[in-house]
């Protein structure tokens, strides 16, 4: 039946209204009418916008270097836990493995036992072959599969942090992307100079705490040698000891990967710029029992590789927070703040390319796209309402309303609207004029073979939807497909194409249906021309 309850149609005319006023804020934000920061808005792309473009890169040898030394830990701990302990030593690193030397022959059978759990990763997956040489020596070798597991995750990871730094620095709707297994497309709109983006994201912010080797010569650690168990770092260049170096124990420290806050302050007695950090449950206590037991002796604070400080402990630190001070400018601790809310990254990346789009190419980009859109619909509604009169009419406002909703839908869906997508809008007023089309040619025939008008017009909608359904869902698909598969700007035209299709379907089947029952029913007509 053609008629159209009273309760449906207020329900559809208060959706279409809410959908198009949501699209305001879109289309009047370049008369400079401001809706406010809480308004839906459609975001532009990098090709729209204009904005930065960052290709990072990490290096595979920096995830097989953390896990060896994490492996190093984990063995000791196991070995030293095991009831009884098991003794070892002469423990080494080289060409990717992991090795130490038992103290008797007769615990290699309880060493392997101890040390299996570790050498699992989930899913019960080995991710080390462990072998013996020597009668007493047990070699640790990462397997292939371990390896590639451990640099997905870490890629993984790292996509994170970054994405959490650039919220932080209060960029909207940035770009992050992996591209093959070590590489990350970063694309930040609208910002004009990437330098402290690059700074930022270059910033690992792997964060350290060491005890200082109290037995290390002075001489030894200037000549870059140190002692077995410790190995050497230099000063940041910032530091009141820059040129200089510091020997720490290698294992037994804390990782600021425990860390759930982070803020810049200015210490009320020395009016330097610190910042203030704040450990979770399990690494406050760790360090309080580092603190502890550790009274009086030097600790380094190691970030990315370089010594920050090495204060002392002067008493146990038991609340589960610290200060960092190390010469920082009150934008330099407010970054690292941010490094360090943000999390620090598994792996160093490295900025291998840089571009820039100026704000003006996206400006033509956008007026030669509006340009073709409007010819094309101009064309197409003339054509309309030239062929198919009064239901041309029909189709015409439908298709106004079509592009509101479609650019409604994006803002609430915060959407980032890229080259491709103005594509998709073009792509997307053809589908809703054909959809029209086969709605009045199908009502035409119908009227050929002698039907009732208001039969024509309902047996019109009922067969040509069931065409327009199959049309759509096939398009949806291919859509989706492109939207699941692809990556950038394809991602862009598959979203747009998507919602285009839902609302050109609501459009064509339920507004237009809504709006010719109103008339037949009204007017009653004898004949219609269509």
């Amino acid at each position: 039946m053609l008629d159209t309850p009273l309760w449906k149609k207020l329900a559809l005319w208060a959706v279409t209204l809410a959908l198009a006023a949501a699209a305001l804020p879109s289309l009047l934000a370049s008369a400079g009418v401001d809706f406010g920061e809480d308004a839906p808005r459609v975001n532009l792309g990098l090709d729209l916008a204009g904005g930065s473009h960052l290709l990072l890169e990490a290096d595979p040898e920096d995830v097989a270097s953390q896990r060896l030394e994490n492996m190093e830990e984990a063995v000791e701990a196991a070995l030293r836990n095991a009831s009884p302990p098991i003794e070892f030593g002469d423990t080494s690193r080289s060409d990717g493995a992991f090795s130490f030397m038992l103290d008797r022959a007769a615990d290699i059978d309880r060493a392997r036992g101890v040390l299996e759990p570790i050498m699992m990763g989930e899913g019960l997956r080995r991710e080390w072959d462990l072998a013996v040489v020597d009668g007493q020596r047990i070699v640790l070798t990462p397997t292939d599969a371990g390896v590639s597991t451990a640099l997905n995750s870490a890629m993984e990871g790292a996509v994170e942090v970054v994405r959490r730094r650039i919220d932080l620095l209060g960029t909207r709707e940035p770009t992050i992307i992996r591209q093959g297994d070590t590489r990350i497309v970063v694309q930040v709109p609208g910002l004009a100079d990437p330098q402290a983006l690059k700074e930022q994201l270059g910033q690992t912010a792997q964060l350290e705490f060491k005890l200082v080797d109290q037995q290390a010569l002075p001489s030894n650690t200037e000549a870059g040698v140190a002692n077995p168990g410790s190995q050497i770092y230099p000063y940041a260049a910032n530091s009141n000891f820059a040129g200089q170096s510091e020997a720490v124990k290698r294992l037994g420290g804390i990782r600021g990967d425990s860390l759930i806050n982070a803020r810049a302050g200015v210490n009320p007695q020395t009016n330097e710029n610190v910042v203030n950090i704040q450990f979770d449950q399990q690494g406050g206590q760790r360090f309080a029992q580092l603190s502890t037991q550790n009274v009086g002796e030097r600790f380094a604070i190691i970030l990315d590789g370089e010594v920050i400080s090495a204060p002392f402990f002067n008493e146990p630190i038991l609340g589960g927070s610290a200060q960092i001070s190390g010469n920082f400018t009150a934008e330099s601790a407010n970054q690292l703040a941010i490094s360090l809310q943000s999390g620090a990254l598994p792996v160093p990346l490295t900025v291998i390319e840089e571009r820039t789009v100026s704000a003006e190419l996206g400006e033509q980009s956008i007026r030669s796209g509006l340009i073709a859109m409007m010819i094309g619909s101009i064309a197409v509604i003339a054509l309309m309402i030239a062929t198919y009169g009064r239901f041309g009419v029909y189709a015409t406002i439908a298709l106004v309303i079509n592009v509101l909703i479609l650019l409604g839908l994006m803002a609430i869906g915060n959407f980032t609207l890229t080259l491709p997508g103005i594509a998709g809008f073009v792509l997307t007023i053809g589908a809703a004029v054909d959809a029209n089309v086969l709605i009045n040619e199908r009502i035409r025939e119908e009227r050929k073979r002698g039907r009732r008008v208001i039969t024509a017009v309902e047996n019109g909608y009922k067969e040509a939807s069931r065409a327009i359904y199959d049309a759509n869902i096939t398009n949806f698909i291919a859509g989706a497909l492109l939207f699941w598969f692809g990556s950038g700007p394809i991602r862009g035209f598959a979203v747009v194409l998507v919602i285009g299709l839902i609302t050109s379907v609501f459009t064509a089947l339920t507004l237009t249906r809504m709006w010719v029952a109103g008339y037949v029913g009204s007017r009653r007509p004898k004949d219609i021309t269509i």
